[in-house]
């Protein structure tokens, strides 16, 4: 039997600053994820940390307690591998005043 998979696009152009968030995703059946995060355009300010939160209803959430840096070129990707999360995911990052970058976020999920 063939592994179950899925790749679903979480954020697309966005320019994210101070507080920042893809959108979550409902990902209960899987049971690894791998976010893959690209710079659009050249990140302003210094590289950023990024968060990986899950959600037991996509509505509260709470660090997963991944975290790993943005990409700090044009074109750059960074990931984030999670397993054992909850049912809800989505990726957080906190930007320093006057810093942002434009992102594309997606999450790669196998049963």
């Amino acid at each position: 039997m063939l592994p179950e998979n899925i790749t679903a696009v979480v954020t697309r152009n966005d320019t994210w600053t101070g507080v920042a968030a893809s959108e979550p995703y409902e990902a209960g059946w899987a049971k690894e994820a791998v976010f893959f995060v690209r710079a659009l355009k050249q990140p302003v300010g210094m590289p950023t940390k990024a968060f990986v939160d899950m959600s037991p209803d996509g509505i509260r959430w709470v660090p997963e307690g991944t975290e790993f840096t943005l990409p700090s070129s044009r074109d750059g990707i960074s990931i984030a591998r999670v397993s054992h999360f909850g049912n809800w995911l989505r990726v957080r990052a906190q930007f320093d005043d006057g810093a942002e970058c434009t992102v594309l976020v997606t999450l790669h999920l196998k049963a």
